[in-house]
């Protein structure tokens, strides 16, 4: 099996699972329990993970939360700034984000209309980057809170993030950043981007799934109200038992990604090319959706001129990657076409003929060779009706 589907979860790195380990066997003091040597010695490995998330991204320690991931990140970043806000009397209730943002902010958003806000949705470019003169128009009326994605999920898309968040501070309003798809692979700086609230996942920085974090700034205090009853556990905000082992590996992976993210990604744009010269001498009509240079490194996300891109995957069993589609259910329980392909232009027909393809650290030159050739073959109709 080739694996080309990083941008849905990576796999754990070995040197990830190595530290973990023994948080689950021999360590395996609560972190709470400081009275004793085993609580205090997972309270330590828990503020030295701490530390490695905040160099990340530039942050200090004391402003890194835990949580279970992104999603809950993104839903105590955005839901805890809004009922705050609405608690000490604030009346602003504009939410602006983006068209092509996650379905993790883009309903929880939404979810906030129940409660008297309003979702601001803005439109990208065929690019599928956010013009600043779209957001300053958006920040003419008063706005609480502005969430955009540092990178694209689908398409890979790299925002202007200094940019745009100055455009947000100027305006008075809050900036989160969900940076699940950044963190590890391009740069991140919290006081550069202006961010108030950033969220981050292990999963996609070769650590385990479970485990994740918001930046929540401290100077000045960015307030937020919990989701969750309970503890004290992570400043008030997320309370519950901390997971010491995957609090452990996301550190590690976060320590790794610091010291091996510029290689990586280096190496990755290499193979990235190279893998769509292949395909375009092959597959004569084939398009590259999103910006071709402001995006990470090892995403392509194409449309094939003639298959359906679950045609394609059928013919490919030895290749593991998805459709841009593959997170988008209809009402009727079926996948529909990607509302961020159908957002940057593309036809329902043409999302539908696309594919997410997204190259990782155990990406060898032979996989992306390999992938090449599949792909080709499997984008020929005649040729994969002979197979089936």
């Amino acid at each position: 099996m080739i694996y080309l589907d990083n941008h849905a979860t990576t796999p754990c790195d070995p040197r990830v699972i190595e530290a973990m380990l023994p948080w689950f066997t021999t360590r395996f003091g609560n972190a709470g329990s400081v009275e004793h040597a085993l609580g205090r010695e997972a309270a330590e490995a828990v503020e030295t993970a701490r530390g490695h998330v905040a160099r990340l991204i530039g942050a200090a320690a004391t402003e890194i939360v835990f949580t279970s991931g992104a999603t809950e990140s993104n839903n105590l970043a955005i839901k805890g700034a809004a009922r705050f806000a609405q608690s000490v009397g604030d009346g602003r209730r504009r939410i602006v984000t983006l068209a092509t943002e996650h379905h993790a902010v883009l309903d929880c958003v939404t979810d906030l209309a129940g409660e008297g806000f309003e979702p601001v949705i803005l439109p990208v470019g065929r690019d599928g980057l956010l013009a600043p003169d779209v957001l300053a128009e958006a920040l003419r009326l008063p706005t609480l809170l502005v969430s955009i994605m540092a990178v694209n999920n689908e398409i890979g898309v790299i925002q202007d993030l200094p940019l745009l968040g100055a455009l947000v501070k100027e305006a008075g309003a809050a900036f989160h950043v969900d940076a699940a798809q950044a963190a590890g692979r391009v740069p991140l700086d919290v006081s550069a981007a202006r961010a108030d609230l950033v969220s981050l996942s292990a999963h996609k920085m070769y650590g385990p799934k479970g485990i994740g974090a918001l930046y929540v700034r401290r100077r000045p205090r960015m307030r937020l109200l919990p989701l969750l009853s309970g503890g004290g556990q992570e400043r008030g905000l997320r309370p519950g038992t901390l997971p010491v082992p995957m609090i452990v590996a996301m550190g590690e992976a976060a320590r790794l990604a610091l010291a091996e993210g510029g290689a990586d990604a280096e190496r990755l744009g290499r193979q990235a090319d190279r893998l769509l010269a292949l395909l375009r001498a092959a597959v004569p009509g084939l398009t590259l959706n999103g910006h071709a240079e402001r995006r990470v490194a090892g995403n392509l996300n194409l449309t094939f001129p003639q298959r359906a891109a679950v045609d394609i995957l059928q013919a490919s069993p030895g290749l593991c990657l998805s459709t841009s589609s593959a997170c988008t259910t209809s009402a009727d329980g079926g996948v529909g076409p990607s509302h961020v392909l159908t957002a940057i232009g593309l036809s329902p027909a043409e999302a539908r003929r696309s594919l997410r393809i997204g190259l990782g650290r155990f990406t060898s030159g032979q996989d992306v060779e390999a992938a090449a050739t599949h792909l080709a073959a499997a984008s020929q109709p005649q040729v994969a009706s002979a197979a089936e």
